[in-house]
């Protein structure tokens, strides 16, 4: 069985189909989807009904991110609190929250915080960020025993998550396999690169790989720059230069 694992879309529809046509090639079985579908990026409620429309088919497992319940539950009094510390940010969810549809922001309101799932006799548990928050960060230079200290209960064997845009793998003392997968709509690897993670599961094992794909930038750059929020300019050069990150 092969199974792609992909996060952080972010309303990102040129990286999304650009991810999908490489998932065909690959062949793969199952698709895991680890949230944050819509925030902050080009085409929010594109997104959402290209995974809206999957609800049915059993070939997919679709999780919510933190941006997600943001979105689904927004509060003048969340936008307020956001300011304080991203308001670049604050501006794209006020933004996207009156443009959503009640549909829309119902799908997001209804998927699961986190989920376990048995594969070839592998379980896999899906977070978005860590098994203890979906907002914690597990980067390629988080310590070991932090990564374990949030493991704490998991009976997981393998732990896949997102929420940092920068692809890892941890594998614990406790023999559990911990992996970040990456970002598909707003990469913040040195080269922007659409990223998801695929899983070979045979016999009880695994096999795993991240793929980098390239994607149609310039055309998702236009559309984020254009929206009407103030700070979009600064989402779009972010999409082309990860450095340019202020937010």
């Amino acid at each position: 069985m092969k199974i792609a694992v992909m996060s952080d879309i972010h309303g990102n529809m040129q990286a999304l189909n650009a991810v999908f046509d490489d998932i065909k090639e690959q062949k793969c079985d199952k698709i895991f989807v680890l949230g944050d579908y819509a925030m902050a990026g080009p085409q929010p409620a594109d997104v959402i009904n290209f995974f809206k429309n999957k609800l049915s088919n059993k070939k997919y497992k679709m999780i919510q991110g933190n941006t997600d319940l943001m979105l689904a539950k927004y509060s003048d009094d969340l936008y307020d609190m956001l300011q304080d510390s991203a308001p670049v940010m604050a501006e794209a969810l006020k933004f996207d929250a009156k443009e959503l549809s009640s549909d829309e922001k119902v799908f997001l309101l209804t998927l699961p915080e986190k989920l376990e799932v048995t594969e070839e006799g592998v379980k896999f548990l899906l977070v978005h960020g860590s098994p203890r928050k979906n907002n914690e960060d597990i980067l390629p230079n988080t310590r070991l025993d932090k990564v374990e200290e949030m493991l704490d209960g998991v009976k997981a064997d393998v732990i896949l998550c997102g929420h940092t845009h920068i692809p890892c793998g941890f594998q614990t003392k406790t023999t559990k396999t911990v992996i970040n997968v990456g970002s598909v709509g707003r990469p913040f690897t040195p080269e922007p690169k659409a990223c998801y993670l695929t899983i070979v599961v045979e016999n009880g094992k695994c096999e795993y790989e991240h793929h980098f794909v390239e994607y149609d930038k310039n055309t998702a750059f236009e559309i984020l720059r254009k929206q009407n929020f103030w700070g979009a300019d600064v989402l779009a050069n972010t999409l082309q230069d990860p450095q340019k990150r202020h937010f």
